[in-house]
Parts: structure tokens; sequence; C-alpha cells
């Protein structure tokens, strides 16, 4: 993207860490989950935003090529470089890799800040048209001390010249790319941000506004902390309900929860005739006020005969996914008097868990009879009821 006045913007996200002060987990930090997506996800959703950047430059560990492109799937993006083993040598190999694309402006930004804002990347590429060099910096609340060597206190620092410092951090791009070549050049390994590499090759460094919502995931509680973010984000909890029924015909078993069950008879419908997750995907879909299976799915389209129903399900999570909400739980009651729902309880609830991209711990699988009373309790068929909890963001209407 070329800004207003005319400059070619780029970014380089730094995803290359090991993640170790993060605790134990098989992978990077930056390939965790937070409120269902990725932290490197959330990171590049935002900047490969074409009305922000024109282009994105990934640096990853090599190890992590299949893990990177599950994180950027359906992002149009520059193809992932290998990073070093700092920050700074992999920030280098981000910048060599842009070189073909001559950015005016580069932004540097670590792919474990997930909760940037579009305005702080405004804020950071207008601070580096003015400057050629500007970092965005929180003023400093905590009083701070030096210390020497035996753990004593050297002095008291003035806050109001302190600033905690974040990124992206934001550059003329020639004058960042020298930087790091004369720091090759000259065995210089240490910097632990580019605004310090500027520093030392004589550029001078603003500072603008920062975010004390873009915090950087680096020990196990920011996780605990992020998470919470992400539910406040997330902070319009709707529900909906969803009712099916399905007479018994012909047929040897039952599909109840995406689960096949031996029976005397089959279920009838459409498609499969599983009850569960009609159910299931009708109380989405009302969460969400999107109308109903009947409505997305018609009976009277012969594509969807003997359809399978994990499709609708499927179907319904994708639109919740789509409004950027996710699943908060889902609770399914089975009401029949056969065949027997209690051994095929779990087995249910994983596949619904499954589908729906969510813990098991988030469906529940319920089954009762009615007492023989009604179609159900002389045998007919298999009701269905269930309540779907949905987060959606507050933008929502």
């Amino acid at each position: 993207m070329a800004s207003e006045t005319g400059e070619k913007v780029a970014a380089v996200i730094v995803a290359a860490g090991r993640g170790t002060r993060a605790g134990q987990s098989d992978v990077p930090k930056q390939f965790r989950a937070i409120g269902g997506e990725t932290l490197l996800r959330r990171t590049l959703g935002l900047f490969a935003d074409k009305t922000l950047c024109g282009l994105a430059q990934t640096v990853i560990h090599p190890d992590n090529t299949a893990l990177y492109a599950q994180a950027a799937e359906g992002f149009a993006l520059l193809p992932p470089v290998h990073g070093g083993a700092t920050r700074q040598a992999s920030v280098h190999a981000g910048l060599e890799a842009l070189v073909p694309h001559a950015p005016d402006v580069v932004l540097v930004h670590d792919a474990a800040r997930p909760f940037a804002s579009r305005a702080l990347v405004a804020r950071a590429i207008d601070a580096a048209r003015k400057t050629g060099a500007a970092i965005p910096g929180l003023p400093v609340t905590d009083t701070i001390k030096s210390i020497d060597r035996r753990g004593f206190v050297g002095e008291t620092l003035a806050r109001d010249s302190l600033r905690a410092v974040q990124t992206p951090q934001a550059f003329a791009f020639e004058p960042l790319l020298e930087a790091h070549r004369r720091a090759v050049r000259e065995g210089r390994d240490d910097f632990t941000d580019d605004a310090a590499i500027a520093e030392w090759a004589g550029m001078q460094v603003s500072v603008f506004d920062g975010e004390s919502g873009n915090i950087k995931i680096t020990h196990p509680e920011d996780f605990m902390r992020a998470e919470a973010m992400t539910m406040g984000l997330l902070g319009d909890v709707r529900t909906g309900s969803g009712i099916d029924v399905h007479a018994f015909g012909a047929g040897d078993h039952v599909i109840v929860g995406g689960i096949n069950i031996p029976h005397v008879q089959a279920l009838t419908g459409h498609s499969d005739a599983d009850v569960g997750l009609h159910a299931l995907t009708d109380a989405i879909l009302g969460a969400l006020a999107d109308g109903d299976i009947g409505a997305h799915f018609p009976p009277s389209d012969p594509q969807w005969r003997g359809a399978s129903s994990d499709r609708f399900l499927q179907f319904a999570i994708e639109r919740v996914s789509a409004r950027g909400g996710r699943i908060a739980h889902l609770d399914l009651t089975i009401v029949c008097e056969r065949p027997k729902i209690g051994p095929h309880r779990d087995a249910m609830r994983a596949s619904i868990a499954r589908i729906a991209g969510i813990d098991i711990g988030r469906v529940a699988v319920k089954a009762t009879t009615s007492e023989q009373l009604g179609f159900t309790g002389r045998g007919e068929g298999i009701a269905a009821y269930a309540t779907a909890t949905v987060r959606l963001p507050w933008s929502e209407p």
C-alpha cells in the first residue's frame, strides 16, 4: 500500500523465537491460541490488511513451516523467511527479503503482541513519515530504581523522562537496512530492539503514543491476561435454542450427535436425520439471528438428500467465525425411550467438539425419556433440544 503521501509501506513480523519463558507447551508461544486463535494469526490479520500495509514479511523458525502455514491461511502475505539465532538477526533477514520490493517505510512488529490496533499502526506510519524513525511508548507509572551488582539501589530515576517501549517500530527502510548491515559488519549482535540499532547508527528516534492494551505475551501469566482481554473483546454474549424431531422408519441404526448407534429402526429425514446436530445447528443460527437450518438447507433442494449433518453444524460454526465470534458452550438434550443414549454420550460430545473446533469441556450431552408420554414415549421417534452460547465482538449490531 502507498500512504496518502505516496510512501510504500511494508511490515516485518518477527515470529522466529522459541518462547521458552512462556511456560511449557508443545509449540512456541506465537502458535499458542488465545480466544480460539493463535497469537501469530491475530497479528498477521492486522498487517495483512492492505489498507494499512502493502507488504507483510513474516520471519519464522525453520521448524515451524507447517504451523505457520496454518496461521497464515487465507492471508495475502509474502512467503516467510527463516530467522537467525537472535531477534536482531531475524529482523535483518526480514529486511533483506524486502529489498526487491523497495518499500519506503518499514514497520517491525513482534508476533507476540497480538492486540496492536489499526490506530496504533497508522500512528507509527505517520510518525515514521515525519521523523524517519519512531517507536511507540507508554509513560512509566511505577517508581524505577537502578541497582548495583550487590542488589543495592544506585539511584531513583525520574519517571517523566522514561517510556516503556513497544512495537510496531517504524523507520525509513533504507537507513534501517543499512544500520543492520553495518551491525553485521562490525560484529554487533547485542541490540534488543531496532530503535537501539537506529540510535547506534546515528538516527534520531522519536516517540509516539503507544497503547496499554498492546501487551507482549512473554510469561505464563500473560496468557491468562490475554485470554481475559479476548473475552472482554467478545463481550456480546448471545444464547440461541434449537428443537428438532425425526420419526422412526425402516433401518438398523440411528445417527445422533454424529455417532452411529445400532437400533432396530432408523430415523427418517431428507438428510441423514441427525436430530442432535440439527438442533445444535438451529441453536447456533438462533444466537446469530441468522435464520434456521431449513432456510439455509431447504428440504426441497435435492443436493441435501442424505447429506451428513456435520456439514450443517460446520456451516453454522463458520457463520460465527466469519463475524469474529466463538462458541462458548453447546448443550444438547436427547429425548427418547430407545435406543439408550447414555453409553454413547461421551462419543457424541467428542464428535460435536471436533466439528465445532472447541474443547470437549464446552459440550454437554444429556438424555431423558418422556415417561412413555407423547410420540417419543410411544417409540415413534426422537426429539432433541439444544442451547448454544456464542460470544461476538461488541461491534456487532
